[in-house]
């Protein structure tokens, strides 16, 4: 199972429950089960309609996921924009600096983030060559780069722990996609977290926000099953580790929730779709593990106080 656990860290960095009650969040609190919005204003009906294009302009195996992993809501419900300063870690081809990279515009910026290469140090077996993480900046760049059509987005990069001054102050949104738990796991290996969170507090603009989509340990779980080694942290202290760290909790919503999960504590994430990490040689518990789904997961929005 260890062995397991290592193999789906592995998975999810490198290519990258409503079980409980969640924390009680601000009086703006939104989900999934609210009335309809008020009618956009029109230009979040323009953005709206740019990102519904990108996302229909993407590969047909991304676009299989939506329904899973509900883009459009969860980059309209953190407010992000053509024209914005936007950090993603853990950039993907898709989820999320390419559809960034399209939907953000020329006047946007996306700033493709990475684990420090200390912290890479601590995925034992999995920890990648670390001359691969001495030219990570340079050599992501110029990836991205190749990318880029006339009307996209500029593109940067950064390794956390090394957040070049003349980001500091610049950014609108930071977003945490199923990227925090790494941070919370190591944090007693080296302060990860809290060293994160005072990068990302440095590269926003005051007011500026994170958006955070994390899979969710149910509340009544020990916190030890909870720290993020099997992938599900708690939201409680997903909220407490940002409102120590100065960023107050906005809203937050249900739209990624999936009240099929109910992981016990000795669950781990990558036992469900698409990584079905347990079961791709046993069909009967292979149909399962895709009858619950994806994972259950808090979507959560903050903001740097000023």
């Amino acid at each position: 199972m260890k062995k397991l656990r290592s193999l789906a860290f592995a998975l999810v960095a490198l290519s990258c429950s409503q079980a409980g009650s969640p924390p009680a969040a601000s009086p703006e609190s939104t989900t999934a089960a609210e009335g309809s919005p008020a009618a956009p204003a029109p230009e979040s009906a323009a953005a709206s309609e740019r990102l519904a294009a990108v996302l229909d302009a993407q590969p047909e195996d991304a676009k299989a996921r939506y329904e899973h992993r509900h883009p459009k809501e969860t980059l309209e419900f953190f407010g992000i924009e053509p024209g914005m300063v936007v950090v993603d870690t853990l950039p993907g081809e898709v989820f999320y600096a390419g559809i960034l990279l399209d939907y953000l515009g020329p006047q946007g910026k996306v700033v493709l983030a990475d684990y420090s290469p200390e912290m890479w140090t601590k995925f034992g077996d999995y920890t990648p060559d670390p001359k691969t993480k001495e030219t990570w900046v340079q050599d992501t760049v110029g990836k991205w780069e190749a990318k880029r059509g006339a009307d996209d987005a500029a593109v940067a990069a950064l390794q956390y722990g090394h957040v070049p001054d003349e980001l500091a102050g610049s950014v609108d949104a930071v977003l945490l996609v199923r990227a925090i738990h790494h941070f919370m796991r190591l944090e007693s290996d080296g302060s990860y977290l809290t060293a994160a969170l005072a990068d990302i507090n440095k590269l926003l603009k005051p007011g500026g926000i994170v958006g955070v989509e994390q899979h969710r340990a149910p509340e009544q779980n020990s916190d030890e099953s909870a720290k993020g080694d099997a992938g599900y942290v708690k939201q409680s202290a997903v909220v407490a580790a940002f409102e120590k760290a100065g960023f107050e909790l906005v809203s937050s919503s249900e739209i990624n929730a999936n009240p099929k999960d109910q992981p016990t504590e000795q669950d781990f994430v990558w036992r469900l779709p698409p990584t079905l990490a347990t079961s791709k040689d046993n069909p009967e518990l292979k149909a399962q593990m895709e009858a619950i789904g994806e994972t259950d997961r808090m979507t959560l929005k903050f903001k740097k106080r000023s």
